[in-house]
């Protein structure tokens, strides 16, 4: 599918999104065409075929609803930018509002999705439905991973001080990266789903739980428990993100009190002191999180019993599912505001509009890049955790 990304010169944000588009609904063809080969040699339950399918429509029903809430191609986004023109408090408020409401197509296309391959391979086929939506894992990666390279590409382009022609161009594809990243979040969650519950289901077996009575204190126990935990696990990474980022507000502070000539630009700033303080604040705010994605399973487990660690995985499935979602599409679209008001809509750059929608762009970085798509580790984590440690639970 890559090698049918094109592009014409001067392509407005229509005709990018089209092509990245092509890309993957070619992979998704080929995907299609070497599976049903396959099932065909192996002589394999043709069934099977229609579960892939259904992964691979899943992914791309989710990745375009994504892109539709994210992209100010469409009136969402092009609405939260309008917003702006009101202050900060109403592009927040807004942005809140466009993430939550951007829930119900991803979460019915999931229903869909588990029911149709429930009925053609039972729990086999929600497993191989997951493999389906990430069988073009390769150009949805890639599209994602895109966006940063196309933001720092711009950076590095106003550094320099090279013509203002090649920074609108790489605003366009900053823009266009900021969508495809969303697309793509939503191709991970959404697969993240379907893995967890696949390996829930595998859990299930192996403590020989049936059922799971919902009225049974326990289990509700487990709900509540495991409905927190995303929440508990996206405080701690936006409160890491908060304070990693006073961290580097400090030290930039401090080389500009103590480096002489770096507000004139004649001297050089310390950037390794900078990307030190990055590193060690990212690996040492996440040990906590991780320990808890751990620990409470096995803890729940131990304590209340394999019902309630069932109870738990269902919890953190739903609430965390949605959740994500909701960060990813969130972040995008504030981020997407502003990039639409510095295209010269709304009052453009240097605008009141632009320093209120700054702030929604300021606050969606760490919904769309930090919590949202950590929660997909969490779901999946806590499901493998409770997968291996389940016979502890029956001993």
């Amino acid at each position: 599918g890559t090698f049918l990304v094109r592009t014409g010169e001067g392509a407005d944000m229509g005709r990018l999104l089209w092509s990245l588009r092509t890309g993957i609904f070619s992979a998704g063809a080929l995907v299609l065409i070497g599976t049903g080969g396959l099932i065909v040699l192996l002589g394999l339950d043709f069934n099977l075929f229609w579960v892939v399918l259904i992964g691979l429509v899943a992914g791309q029903l989710i990745g375009t609803a994504s892109e539709y809430y994210t992209s100010y191609e469409y009136s969402p986004t092009k609405k939260l930018a309008e917003q702006s023109e009101t202050g900060p408090a109403t592009i927040m408020i807004g942005g809140l509002g466009l993430g939550m409401i951007s829930t119900v197509i991803p979460g019915l296309v999931i229903i869909v999705a588990m029911w149709l391959s429930y009925e053609f391979a039972e729990l086999y086929g929600i497993a191989l439905a997951a493999v389906g939506m990430l069988s073009t894992l390769g150009i949805t990666l890639a599209t994602d991973a895109y966006g940063p390279v196309a933001d720092n590409a711009g950076g590095i382009a106003e550094q320099a001080g090279l013509d203002p022609e090649v920074r609108e161009r790489t605003d366009a594809l900053d823009s266009l990266g900021n969508t495809t990243a969303a697309t793509g979040k939503g191709f991970a969650i959404g697969s993240a789903v379907l893995t967890a519950l696949a390996l829930m289901a595998a859990y299930a077996q192996a403590v020989g739980l049936q059922t799971l009575d919902v009225m049974d204190v326990k289990v509700m126990m487990g709900l509540i428990i495991g409905a927190i935990m995303p929440f508990l696990f996206a405080a701690l990474t936006m409160q890491a993100v908060g304070r990693a980022a006073y961290a580097m507000v400090q030290e930039v502070r401090r080389q500009f009190r103590e480096i002489e000539g770096l507000l004139e630009g004649t001297a050089d700033a310390d950037y390794a002191r900078a990307v030190d303080i990055s590193t060690q604040g990212a690996m040492k705010e996440m040990v906590m999180p991780g320990l808890i994605a751990v620990v409470v399973p096995i803890v729940v487990g131990i304590i209340l019993g394999p019902g309630a660690l069932g109870g738990l995985l269902i919890g953190a499935i739903a609430t965390g599912f949605l959740f994500a979602i909701m960060m990813a599409n969130a972040g995008g679209a504030w981020d997407n505001a502003k990039k639409y008001i510095e295209a010269g809509n709304l009052g453009g750059k240097g605008s009141d509009q632009h320093s209120a929608a700054v702030v929604g762009d300021t606050v969606g970085d760490p919904f769309k890049d930090t919590s949202g798509p950590a929660l997909n580790i969490l779901l999946k984590l806590m499901s493998i955790v409770a997968l291996v440690f389940g016979p502890l639970f029956i001993a």
